[in-house]
């Protein structure tokens, strides 16, 4: 089975494409019933269609779907969810066997709706900019907010706020000159109070007016095309914060009263309406609610050290804070987007949950002034063929299931979608993986890429329980409003065999790539609560499934032997307990934020290159070539190109970097060689060009101080102990690590599990 090609249709990829019948059997499968879900994938064979979409009668609303049983005659469908007959809608009176509607056709299991009876909107980007920086950095960032401009859509509604010492709020429909309103940095301001300040109460306004229906909000959130003059003078006028900072201490930053200003305007003034909040921070909040160190400089930042021991002064006060606004920002249908400028850490640590959770970005740069910042924010704003945002606002996701089958929870950039006085879904299980207790999740964020797992679990007891030939059924219902305005409604409806827990096809219906994606997510999860055990579970999970499904003879590891859909997840999973998600030593805890946020929302493809990166070697003589992850791959007459999703790092051997540095590239003759340096460059730039956030682009040689970055990530089969006197064997690398390599994992991988006894 292609799991590829069934991602490319759906957006799809289950850890188990055929389901055990009992849930006593799915427990012993050890890797659970899941999926990675890509809402908004691509897909240019299946064009919208413009009419509503035919929903089951309440509590089910299941949509029509190709797995529906339909009745021609009597003009009726069967739900396959609830098994609800219901009448069909008198404008398919003409359906028949040969004319039926593209929702009933198996090319469309997914199909997306043009919801004709939605209001239009205009997208809301709401900018909250740090003016505590240095002014080549402040006058780069305000280069990139002014290009920006230009990119949004002319009837976008947008607003500013800057703060340092002070946060100021500007009213943009004010034209004569620049005019703000300012707010302390060290006070708490309540959602009342910023109300009374600001002058916005409620107006009722005409149901057909698109205008705001708050009056006073119009003065801080205009259309572009109204306020684009004003809004540039205004950010090109920016001035560095005016409050002298003295050698001993930090600047004054209140960017936690920023984000409680910019979430409660946009609260007062659109609820339920998509936006972007977009976080322009460059040093960690000082002052007011959600510091999260001193001013005085004395006082260091907290580590993860200092977290875990519980004595991070403020880390508890700010994680509270933002998470607060994280919830007020999720419920009102508002995303969360922080880009860092800044070597030093900022708090993304303490302030992850405002994008986690409401489907923001995060973009970690040294500076402003670097491409990593300026290109990914450029790219966050790009436009499809037709001209609009690629990106979606204000999104829900509801999972409906066949009755044996029940929702566990999700694991993804999203929220909990509660709705108030709704009974709970018949669909929810008792298990919780991940956001659980709910079969439905807002995603205030949405982009072509964004991947949520979902996770399920078996309500069924008994085998004979099911039919043979049976399919359990799961239907990903995702409404969310279009940049262009309108509101659209994707419906993917997948169905999958059920089987009997020892039958064969199992293990042959095992997606290995998919899996091993879910289980990173699943550790990630696991590791914010349980830091320190985190790797014994994964062994045992491990052990378990080789246990399960390994051919071997009891006490004998040279019989080891996995299947083709199993033999590469010990390896993920060896990279995955060396991974930067995991081993958070060496890593500051706003870098382990970012890594972890950016793989909790990613695909299974760019998931798994971030579990296990690629490298690609290429040498005279040859075409490039991937080749294992392993220092013996590191050769002085090669060049190597290593793909780890947050970097693309050019290695070159020791021989070639020095031919390069006597200038040999250069020199008549020497073509092939020139052509050999550039060969890994130009591979380098097209991977560049499509990724998002941009990754950081590394040129080293052999021994230099930056071959670091790949040696982290290599398989070290050769180090000082296992050969304290070569140059690595077989003309490769030695590695200075106490790290057992792969094949001393996989020894004793074998010996655990052929010991057969419980793990």
């Amino acid at each position: 089975m292609d799991f590829n090609q069934i991602e490319d249709t759906d957006g799809v990829r289950f850890s188990w494409n055929a389901f055990a019948n009992t849930k006593q059997e799915v427990s012993r499968k050890v890797v659970p019933i899941a999926c990675l879900y890509t809402p908004l994938k691509e897909r240019e064979d299946a064009p919208p269609v413009y009419y509503e979409p035919v929903l089951c009668k309440p509590p089910c609303k299941g949509v029509l779907n190709p797995y529906s049983q339909l009745d021609v005659r009597a003009k009726l469908w069967i739900c396959p969810f609830c098994l609800s007959r219901n009448p069909l809608p008198p404008h398919y009176k003409d359906i028949s066997q040969t004319n039926l509607p593209a929702e009933l056709l198996t090319n469309y299991s997914t199909i997306e709706y043009i919801l004709g009876h939605s209001t239009t909107l205009p997208p809301i980007f709401f900018y909250v900019v740090d003016v505590c920086l240095d002014q080549e950095d402040l006058t780069a960032l305000k280069d990139s907010l002014v290009i920006s401009l230009s990119l949004l859509p002319p009837n976008a509604l947008v607003g500013l706020i800057t703060y340092g010492t002070m946060a100021q709020v500007y009213e943009l429909g004010y034209a004569e000159c620049p005019k703000s309103y300012t707010f302390q940095g060290s006070k708490d301001y309540k959602l009342e109070n910023i109300q009374s300040i600001l002058g916005i109460s409620q107006v009722i306004r005409p149901a057909a007016s698109n205008a705001p229906q708050l009056y006073g909000a119009s003065r801080f959130l205009l259309p572009l095309s109204q306020c684009e003059f004003n809004l540039t003078s205004i950010i090109e006028g920016l001035q560095c914060d005016p409050w002298t900072i003295p050698a001993d201490k930090r600047a004054q930053r209140c960017t936690g009263v920023a984000m409680n200003l910019a979430s409660s305007i946009m609260e007062l003034s659109f609820p339920s309406t998509g936006g972007r909040i977009m976080l322009f921070t460059g040093g960690a909040p000082t002052v007011g609610s959600g510091a999260i160190v001193g001013i005085e400089k004395r006082e260091p930042l907290r580590s993860h050290t200092d977290i875990e021991r519980g004595s991070a002064k403020y880390h508890h006060a700010a994680v509270k804070h933002y998470e607060a606004i994280s919830r007020r920002t999720a419920e009102n249908g508002h995303a969360i987007d922080i880009f860092v400028g800044c070597l030093d850490q900022v708090g993304l640590h303490e302030m992850k949950s405002m994008a986690n959770a409401t489907g923001g970005v995060m973009i970690l740069a040294d500076s402003f002034n670097t491409a990593i910042f300026r290109q990914s924010f450029q790219k966050l704003l790009s436009k499809d063929a037709e001209g609009h945002l690629q990106m979606a606002f204000n999104a829900t996701l509801e999972v409906q299931t066949s009755p044996d089958l029940k929702v566990s929870g999700l694991i993804g950039p999203a929220s909990p979608h509660f709705v108030p006085g709704a009974a709970k879904s018949a669909c929810v299980g008792d298990t919780e993986i991940g956001i659980g207790g709910t079969s439905a999740w807002k995603f205030c964020g949405l982009t072509p890429t964004t991947t949520a797992a979902v996770f399920f679990e078996v309500a069924n007891q008994e085998p004979q329980a099911l039919q043979p030939g049976s399919r359990g059924l799961i239907q990903f219902v995702t409404r969310y409003q279009h940049s262009a305005g309108h509101y659209r409604l994707r419906v993917t409806t997948v169905a999958r065999s059920w089987v009997e827990g020892t039958s064969p096809n199992i293990p042959l219906m095992f997606d290995q790539e998919a899996a091993s994606v879910l289980m990173a997510r699943v550790a990630i999860f696991k590791s914010e609560t349980d830091e320190a055990g985190i790797q014994k579970w994964i062994d045992r999970t491990l052990v378990r499934l080789c246990q399960k499904f390994a051919q071997y003879t009891k006490d004998d590891p040279e019989s080891f032997r996995l299947g083709p859909n199993f033999v590469h997840y010990p390896q993920f999973m060896f990279h995955l307990r060396r991974s930067q998600f995991l081993q958070v030593f060496n890593n500051s805890p706003d870098e382990t934020a970012y890594y972890r946020h950016i793989l909790n929302r990613e695909d299974c493809n760019n998931s798994l290159l971030m579990i296990q990166p690629t490298l690609t070697s290429y040498a005279f003589d040859a075409d490039p070539e991937p080749v294992l992850l392993d220092s013996q791959s590191a050769k002085p007459d090669v060049v190597l190109l290593l793909d780890t999703f947050f970097h693309l790092l050019i290695w070159h051997g020791e021989t070639l970097a020095q031919w390069r540095k006597i200038g040999y590239h250069e020199q008549e003759g020497y073509e092939n060689f020139k052509q050999l340096l550039e060969a890994p460059k130009q591979d380098a730039l097209e991977l560049l060009a499509t990724r998002f956030p941009i990754p950081r682009y590394i040129v080293c040689d052999q021994n230099g101080s930056q071959a670091r970055f790949l040696l982290s990530k290599l398989n070290p089969s050769s180090t000082h102990a296992t050969d304290p006197y070569g140059g690595g064997g077989g003309d490769g690398t030695r590695i200075f690590t106490e790290d057992v390599s792969l094949q001393t994992f996989v020894t004793h991988l074998k010996k655990l599990t052929v010991a057969d006894t419980s793990y």
